[in-house]
C-alpha cells in the first residue's frame, strides 16, 4: 500500500447528496433553511436537550457561549489545559483571562482535584471564574459528577466543550447534555462532519434564541437593517446542514466502528512493554474518536517520537497528544493548576500518540499500523 493512512479522514454516508440536491432544487443556498432547522432539531433530540443552534464552527460555538454567559474584558475563565487551542482562543476573543486546569490519569480530562484547589484559591482571592470550559477529550466525557458538584458549590456555569465527543455517554447520559451550554464540532476530522461547522446545545431555550440572534449579526426586529448589539456571522449554511443530516443518520454506526478499531489496537498492542491505552472508567462510554495511547519511556523499547517517526516512514499519519495550553507560547505566564505534584497533561503530551482511527479504515490498513508498531516497540530502530 502506497496511499497514506490518515488519522481521521471524512467518511461520507452516501446519502449526503440527497439533502444537498434538495437545497439546490429549492434554492435554499444561503445560511438558514429547512436543512438547518431539521439538523438542529435532530441533534437536540439525539443529545437529549431542548434546543440547538447550528453554527459555522465549534470555535464559534464556544465564543457565542461565552457571550451568552456575559463574559467580558477582565473576567476569568477556567479551561482544560490538555486540548486544542480552539477551546481557549474564544476566551481571548472576549478579552477575558484564561486559567488552565490539569488532567487526571483516570480519564485524561479535567482533574476535579486541580479544579477544586483552583476554585478554593479563587474564592479566597475574591476572583472566582465567570465560567469553566470543560473539554471531553478524544471522544470521552470528563468526570461530570464531581465537576458539576464543584460548579454548583461555587455557582460557576460550565461550558461543555464536546467537540470531539458526539455520541459518548457518561453514566448513561449523552455527552453535551451536562453544560449550561455545550458545543459540538463537525470539522472534517470529527466523527461526523459537515466539512466545517458546529452546534450549540442547551436546555435554556431563551439562551439559544439569543445565540441564533447573535449568530446572524444581531439584527433587531425592524423594517430596515438596525443593530443595537454586536453580532457575528456564525450561522451554518443550509447546504452544509444537509451534509450533517446525512452524517447524523450513521453516527451510531461510526461510533461502533471506531470502538472496534480501538479494541483491535488494544488487543494487538497492549502486551508490549510500556504501552498504555487511554482508559475508559466504569460508567463511561467513549466514542474512541481517536485511539490514543501512552508509551512509557521507563518501560518501552522506543519513545513516542521514535514511534511517530517510524509510522511516518511507512506513510502512516500519527500525531502526538495535544500540547497542553499552559505550554503554548500564546499563553506564556498564564496560571496553571496541576493534578498533584506532577502535571498529568505534560506527561501525556511528552509520551502520548494518536493512531489512525477513521471509521473508513480497512482491516488491511489497520494491520499495517499494528505491524509497524509491533516492529518498532519490539526491536530498537536505529
Amino acid at each position: 500500500m502506497t496511499e497514506r493512512i490518515l488519522l481521521s479522514p471524512p467518511h461520507m454516508s452516501g446519502n449526503e447528496q440527497k439533502y444537498i440536491n434538495h437545497a439546490f432544487e429549492t434554492n435554499w443556498i444561503a445560511p438558514l433553511g429547512p436543512n438547518v432547522d431539521a439538523f438542529e432539531k435532530q441533534v437536540a433530540e439525539y443529545v437529549g436537550v431542548k434546543s440547538a443552534a447550528a453554527v459555522s464552527s465549534g470555535t464559534a460555538g464556544i465564543h457565542l457561549a461565552l457571550q451568552l454567559l456575559g463574559i467580558k474584558q477582565g473576567d476569568i475563565v477556567f479551561c482544560s489545559s490538555l486540548t486544542f487551542v480552539a477551546s481557549a482562543n474564544p476566551i481571548l476573543y472576549a478579552g477575558a483571562t484564561p486559567v488552565f486546569i490539569d488532567s487526571n490519569p483516570e480519564t485524561w480530562n479535567m482533574s476535579p482535584n486541580a479544579l477544586e484547589r483552583a476554585l478554593e484559591e479563587a474564592k479566597a482571592n475574591n476572583s472566582l471564574p465567570k465560567a469553566i470550559v470543560v473539554v471531553n477529550l478524544y471522544g470521552q466525557s470528563a468526570d461530570m459528577d464531581r465537576i458539576m458538584e464543584l460548579c454548583d458549590i461555587y455557582n460557576v456555569p460550565m461550558i461543555e466543550d464536546a467537540a470531539e465527543s458526539l455520541g459518548a455517554k457518561y453514566n448513561g447520559r449523552r455527552s453535551g447534555s451536562f453544560g449550561k451550554i455545550s458545543i459540538f464540532s463537525f470539522n472534517g476530522n470529527k466523527i461526523i462532519t459537515t466539512s466545517g461547522g458546529g452546534m450549540i446545545v442547551s436546555d435554556d431555550e431563551e439562551l439559544m434564541n439569543k445565540a441564533r440572534f447573535l449568530a446572524t449579526q444581531a439584527r433587531d426586529e425592524a423594517p430596515h437593517y438596525q443593530h443595537s448589539t454586536t453580532g457575528y456571522n456564525y450561522r451554518l449554511s443550509n447546504i452544509l446542514a444537509g451534509v450533517g443530516r446525512a452524517q447524523l443518520e450513521v453516527l451510531d454506526e461510526r461510533v461502533a466502528r471506531r470502538r472496534e478499531i480501538f479494541d483491535k489496537y488494544s488487543r494487538s498492542l497492549s502486551h508490549l512493554p510500556g504501552v498504555e491505552f487511554m482508559p475508559e472508567p466504569e460508567g463511561y462510554f467513549s466514542t474512541r474518536w481517536l485511539t490514543t495511547l501512552v508509551i512509557n519511556p521507563k518501560e518501552a523499547i522506543a519513545d513516542s517520537k521514535t514511534v511517530l517517526d517510524e509510522l511516518n516512514k511507512h506513510n502512516i499519519e500519527g500525531r502526538p497528544v495535544w500540547k497542553p495550553l499552559h505550554l503554548q507560547p500564546l499563553f506564556d505566564g498564564v496560571k496553571y493548576y496541576k493534578h498533584s505534584d506532577i502535571s498529568v497533561s505534560d506527561f501525556l503530551f511528552e509520551n502520548g500518540v494518536c493512531l489512525p482511527s477513521g471509521s473508513s479504515m480497512t482491516e488491511e490498513q489497520q494491520d499495517k499500523v499494528i505491524n509497524t508498531l509491533n516492529t518498532v516497540l519490539k526491536n530498537k530502530v536505529c
